[in-house]
């Protein structure tokens, strides 16, 4: 991805998202721009116009950490944004190379002691990496995510699903907000490691076959997450209102493991023991290895 494009698109929605009342800014006259002028993000950041102008064009290499801060502050971006704006001036300077996650093989496997300590997880339990591929999972996270597994001959994806697969609107009761977080993902994503050309593929394929997804990714939308609840309506078990927490997993860079669990003799945890049951009874392949 073109790093000066990317940071022009990323500082100008970012400046068109803040209303002049949220910065405090009088918003007096008419305003032929949504959001904040060039010359007010400017003032906020103690910069002149013309500097901010030119970072606005994507030149963001030789620029001071402090100045990067500024603009941060000035946009009001939240941790996630303010990450991907130090990325993508590391990137721009040539210096992103030392955080990217290093290559894996395009056959990549789980190994046997993750995989074991995925079994050994009572609640369902996912390993994914930040392509949104769904790379490794215990029984009863492949039985929760059962209809992603429509394609074996790649790995299930959470971004062709949500955006390619009707069940998906099944699936996540509020689609709107799992379409926007799955996007978020991957814009982030493509912010670590923007020469993932394994990225590229999925971002062209569904920006080409879902106008959602071309709608959202022009959005800029970034996230970081580690913790929440989510909602999932299962084929087999019904409803599911589901608290996760994610972490990094230190011996794989860029694979994230999340574990989902129910509210104690909730009915969500008596939902999670019913498809438990049909894990262990299916005759659907659910025991089979994941696809990889």
């Amino acid at each position: 991805m073109n790093n000066r494009v990317e940071v022009r698109e990323f500082l100008t929605s970012r400046r068109a998202k803040l209303t002049p009342d949220a910065a405090g800014i009088p918003a007096a006259g008419l305003r032929r721009v949504p959001g904040l002028r060039r010359s007010e993000v400017a003032a906020l950041a103690g910069v002149s116009v013309e500097y901010y102008a030119k970072l606005e064009r994507g030149q963001l290499a030789g620029v001071s950490a402090g100045v990067l801060e500024a603009i941060a502050r000035a946009l009001q971006l939240d941790d996630a944004e303010r990450a991907h704006l130090m990325r993508l001036a590391q990137e721009a300077n040539g210096s992103n190379a030392l955080l990217r996650p290093s290559r894996r093989p395009k056959q990549w496997t789980v190994r046997p002691s993750l995989q074991w300590s995925l079994d050994a997880i009572t609640a369902p339990a996912t390993v994914v990496n930040g392509r949104q591929d769904l790379l490794a999972t215990n029984l009863l996270g492949r039985a929760m995510f059962h209809d992603l597994y429509g394609d074996p001959s790649r790995p299930p994806n959470f971004g062709r699903f949500t955006f390619l697969d009707s069940a998906a609107h099944r699936f996540y009761p509020d689609w709107n907000l799992f379409a926007d977080m799955t996007v978020a993902n991957l814009r982030t994503a493509a912010g670590v490691d923007p020469h993932d050309k394994g990225l590229h593929d999925l971002v062209g394929e569904l920006s080409t076959r879902s106008d959602d997804f071309r709608r959202r990714w022009g959005s800029h939308n970034v996230r970081i997450h580690g913790t929440g609840v989510k909602h999932f309506h299962h084929g087999v078990v019904g409803d599911l209102a589901l608290a996760y927490e994610s972490t990094a997993l230190v011996a794989e860079p860029g694979l994230v493991l999340t574990i989902y669990a129910a509210e104690p003799d909730s009915p969500t945890a008596h939902a999670l023991t019913l498809l438990a049951s049909w894990a262990a009874t299916s005759d659907t392949g659910l025991s089979a290895a994941p696809a990889r």
